[in-house]
């Protein structure tokens, strides 16, 4: 068999490849056209996850009354200073999306921080100043538009065992969406809404008029 293949002229050998290149792709087509055989050869995922382990649990004390949802659009741009960004240097357009919350934290009250009178009807409150909580990034509405990078950035990805990492432009998305939030009113919105819940839960319980403050 091998001797009568090394006698064959190239025109035959040529003829006999492009028979073969013709032979798979009709078994292709006649794959596709029968949906029956298709379902033979379709891909399947197989989730092989192991236990969600709980690590701990931490008791909350705080409301969270108010959240803000903000987006950035992040262009981050590292160079090299003696080399052209063709060469080595990379720039990310990235879109961050997340949310931050602000919250009064309810755990910190002390005794002397609420006052009831006798009969159950007044009660006045001194609560600490809301607070705003870490920006957390949505995933699903968060992506990179765009990514440049060097020859040699590129050839450092294939030995790197987080090829594209973004976490460089998540971080600083987060950082930009934080400062942001502090020039809102979350706060003030947090503080009206903690006010508004207390008086009418109070209010449930029979008391007739009651004051909220803040203050540290």
């Amino acid at each position: 068999m091998t001797t009568s293949l090394k006698r064959m002229p190239g025109w035959a050998k040529i003829l006999s490849a492009v028979v073969l290149v013709l032979v798979i792709l009709g078994a292709g087509l006649q794959l596709s056209l029968l949906p029956g055989l298709r379902d033979v050869f379709r891909e399947e995922t197989h989730d092989r996850t192991g236990p969600t382990l709980l690590k701990s649990i931490q008791d909350m004390s705080r409301y969270d009354a108010a959240s803000g949802n903000f987006q950035v659009v992040v262009d981050l741009e590292k160079d090299t200073k003696y080399l052209p960004d063709a060469v080595r240097g990379t720039r990310t357009l990235y879109v961050g999306a997340g949310t931050v919350d602000s919250y009064v934290d309810l755990g910190k009250i002390r005794d002397e921080d609420v006052k009831v009178n006798k009969d159950r009807t007044s009660a006045t409150l001194r609560l600490p100043h809301a607070a705003l909580g870490k920006p957390a990034l949505d995933p699903d509405q968060s992506y990179a538009v765009s990514k440049q990078r060097g020859l040699l950035d590129r050839l450092g990805d294939v030995f790197s065992d987080n090829p594209n990492d973004e976490r460089a432009v998540q971080r600083l998305a987060a950082r930009h969406i934080g400062d942001a939030a502090k020039k809102t009113e979350l706060t003030a919105r947090a503080e009206e809404n903690t006010t508004a819940m207390l008086k009418g839960l109070l209010g449930s319980l029979g008391f007739k008029e009651v004051k909220v403050t803040y203050g540290s």
